[in-house]
């Protein structure tokens, strides 16, 4: 999840101390699977956050009715997790159980059985992720709080699945699938001289496709859902490299009938925030497209948003690759990442880049909607399997339709 967040509480959730009440149940059977948060970063990425001025005056809650594919639920229908199922789960919260930690606290490995999530046995449960956040903290609260009401009531193929929660005795839980793959952050940046292997140009576009598919899930709920914190390490993997998209903690209903933006207080990380947000704390839906638009640079390019280590021309990623993303074909060997030459066709790479360049305009009105985006992806891969004759390098996409069926 996210190093560090911070989004508006809901008056539907209750603090611990006083049981949270979201209906309990449990969610779609399927394979359960989550990630290892990262540590803070200290290496010039712009991994950390910031926060200037202005008034969070929109007030979060639960989202509204959505669209076909993924679903809207009425109420969050989770699993209410005492603290000692936790327990049991995590072994005791043992520091080997350890996946990740950042100023939210940590994220725990925990098994439980796959029908009734009671705690189970590591050779007779699947694999969770069990985050438990500082109870110290007022970010900590408001995440849990944004956490529940939204993941607890969203449900897209595209979207980490929450299963469940614990507010108890003043601690914060909340309980994840596992994605073992990891995060879009470590297989992008972390892959170079390290273990993990260089993510192909298929792949790429199907980690793309699929985040931008959850995010279009966000946008056309009846009631949008702002996610505000779109960054490649906020993108999870399952096994089969399709994209997730995690933490919630600072995500923001949408703007209400006839009005264009909210305004909140400015949250985000550098590099990935789009301009007209910085500049005056008003966020539209197309920021949202903004931060997709830096991301898929950064499949492209294999380089992060911001990095003070590169070049001084080439700190801001966004700045220094505008001038090749609506060129010719000439500029684009240039731009795109060196792992992965011989691996795309021309026009399908061209193209990508295209897209990129209308998300990343200045003018939220002139950016494309994340359905748009995600036609253009679908075609854009389409054209790469055509060039390559009908032929990928991973198996076919499970759900690479437009539509999916919910389970």
């Amino acid at each position: 999840m996210g190093n560090c967040c911070c989004g508006s509480a809901d008056a539907g959730t209750k603090p611990p101390g006083r049981r949270p009440t979201p209906t309990k149940g449990t969610p779609p059977k399927g394979t359960t699977a989550w990630a290892p948060a990262p540590k803070p970063s200290d290496d010039g990425s712009g991994a950390k956050q910031r926060e200037m001025g202005g008034d969070d005056d929109d007030g979060a809650s639960g989202p509204g009715p959505g669209p076909v594919v993924g679903r809207v639920l009425q109420a969050p229908r989770l699993r209410e997790f005492t603290l000692a199922e936790l327990r049991a789960a995590t072994r005791g919260f043992k520091p080997e159980m350890v996946l990740g930690e950042g100023g939210f606290g940590r994220v725990y490995k925990g098994w439980v059985d796959e029908r009734t999530l009671n705690p189970a046995k590591s050779n007779a449960g699947v694999i969770v992720a069990v985050k438990k956040l500082n109870p110290e903290s007022v970010q900590g609260l408001q995440e849990w709080q944004s956490e529940v009401n939204f993941l607890g009531r969203l449900w897209h193929p595209n979207l980490v699945r929450l299963l469940g929660y614990c507010g108890e005795d003043r601690e914060l839980l909340l309980v994840y699938e596992f994605m073992s793959k990891g995060s879009l952050e470590n297989h992008l940046f972390r892959s170079r001289g390290g273990n993990l292997e260089a993510l192909s140009w298929s792949r790429r576009l199907k980690i793309a496709t699929g985040a931008a598919r959850g995010l279009a899930f966000l946008h056309s709920s009846e009631k949008q859902v702002i996610y505000r914190d779109f960054k490649a390490s906020n993108i999870l993997l399952d096994s089969d490299f399709t994209a997730k998209l995690s933490d919630f903690g600072l995500a923001k209903n949408g703007p209400s009938a006839g009005k264009s933006h909210v305004t909140t207080r400015i949250i985000g990380t550098y590099g990935y925030a789009a301009p007209e947000y910085v500049a005056t704390g008003h966020l539209y839906v197309k920021s949202d497209v903004y931060g997709f638009g830096v991301v898929l640079l950064e499949l492209l390019t294999g380089m992060r948003a911001h990095d003070p280590n590169r070049p001084s021309h080439q700190h801001n990623l966004v700045e220094w690759a505008r001038p090749y993303l609506s060129g010719a074909g000439s500029k684009l060997k240039t731009l795109m990442d060196q792992r992965i030459d011989g691996q795309y066709h021309t026009k399908a790479a061209l193209r990508a880049a295209r897209l990129a360049g209308k998300c990343l305009t200045g003018d939220p009105k002139s950016r494309p909607s994340m359905d748009d985006v995600v036609a253009a992806l679908e075609d854009i891969e389409a054209l790469q399997q055509q060039a390559a004759g009908g032929h990928r390098d991973l198996p076919p996409r499970p759900g690479a339709r437009r539509s999916a069926a919910v389970p």
